[in-house]
């Protein structure tokens, strides 16, 4: 759906009474239709006959399913002009993709050149090893969720600064809350780092389970990382079956 056309279905959406999205797990599942009705009550006049009054009926309650509250944050985004990386370079918008109710979900750093070109988080080679991972515990692709801290690409690869995590991601967690996934894998040291708010490098992080917006979060390394040092493929595979173990509980 065209961003006007999602604009002014939102629009008319809140005019009918839609307040938000809830975490309610009744929220996974679109209401089925109702009738509105109107609730008589009587009251008896001086002459001591009955008189109906009839009261107001409620607004109907209308739910967004999470393809179209993910719609709507997108929406929100529009080309954004929020933070300065939208006059260093960047091409467009990577906003995240796969299953919106994924059970697992991976969070990366920010879009690469790849990424920026095509639209999509982790097509270059380093999401192409991503996948591998994906499936090596019997998931495909299309499957889980994957987004980034940052939406736009940092001039020359480099790390998000501040200002423009501080700018960004609040739309990661509201991707995430609208998602709600079982388990969310921090992709990298910058990944890590950002959600648990600490500086501890990747190396001590990995390994262990922490909680986080209700899932469990694993970090590990980055995939990119994996092609410059092969040989820490044993300490993701030891992570990702962590993974495996904890969406089958």
């Amino acid at each position: 759906m065209p961003n006007d056309q999602l604009a002014e279905h939102l629009r008319f959406a809140q005019e009918l009474g839609v307040t938000g999205v809830s975490r309610d797990p009744l929220w996974r599942t679109r209401a089925t239709a109702t009738t509105p009705t109107t609730t008589s009550t009587t009251t008896t006049t001086a002459a001591n006959e009955p008189a109906t009054v009839v009261e107001p009926s409620r607004p109907a309650v209308i739910t967004l399913t999470p393809v179209d509250a993910l719609a709507a944050v997108r929406a929100d985004i529009g080309d954004c002009t929020r933070c300065k990386l939208h006059t260093l370079g960047r091409t467009q918008i990577v906003f995240g993709v796969g299953n919106p109710e994924a059970d697992l979900m991976f969070v990366g750093e920010a879009p690469g050149r790849d990424e920026d070109l095509q639209g999509f988080p982790f097509v270059g080679r380093a999401g192409q090893l991503l996948t591998k991972i994906i499936e090596a515990i019997a998931l495909k692709r299309e499957d889980v969720y994957i987004a980034n801290v940052i939406k736009c690409r940092p001039p020359e690869n480099r790390n998000p600064e501040p200002d423009e995590v501080e700018t960004c991601e609040p739309f990661l967690f509201r991707q995430i809350d609208i998602i709600k996934p079982k388990v969310i894998v921090a992709l990298g040291k910058f990944g890590a780092q950002t959600l648990l708010r600490t500086l501890d490098p990747i190396s001590r992080l990995r390994g262990c389970v922490y909680d986080y917006r209700g899932a469990k979060l694993i970090p590990t390394f980055h995939p990119a990382y994996l092609l410059r040092n092969p040989s820490s493929k044993r300490e993701v595979w030891e992570d990702m079956k962590l993974v495996r173990s904890l969406l089958a509980s």
